[in-house]
């Protein structure tokens, strides 16, 4: 059964934030779409947390509505940017932000939600963001 609000534009991120989520489940072989929500929010928290005020905005303006409402829940300005230079340290953030028993490691989540992230972003312009981030991080390769 598929609900429908009745405004046209939360139908449409409703839809939006359905497709982000089906693309993360099958890039993570995932069980069910909360865990693909889980390590969308995790990814996108340690992501923003990590990257310079100014940057953090223009990634959030690139992101679907319902998507920028996950990125930025609880963002505190005033905490960013962290200093992760290494990937063991990035995954550990991610890896907080991730529900007890995820199925995943905190690495194997952060590389599947960045792949969708470059699948559904301009490329060009997530690469401008990633350079906003040490080596080890754009990639996350040790």
């Amino acid at each position: 059964m598929s609900m429908s609000t009745g405004v046209t534009a939360l139908d449409h991120s409703v839809q939006e934030i359905n497709v982000w989520l089906k693309a993360i489940d099958e890039q993570l072989a995932l069980e069910n779409r909360h865990q693909a929500y889980s390590a969308l929010r995790a990814v996108l928290h340690a992501l923003r947390d990590r990257l310079p005020p100014e940057v953090v905005v223009k990634l959030g303006a690139q992101l679907p509505i319902m998507v920028r409402g996950i990125y930025y829940e609880g963002w505190r300005l005033a905490a960013t940017p962290t200093k992760e230079r290494h990937v063991e340290e990035f995954a550990a953030h991610v890896a907080r932000e991730l529900p007890p028993q995820f199925p995943l490691t905190a690495l194997g989540a952060a590389r599947g939600v960045y792949e969708v992230l470059w699948e559904k972003l301009d490329p060009g312009e997530f690469e401008k963001l990633m350079a906003h981030l040490p080596a080890p991080l754009r990639n996350l390769q040790g």
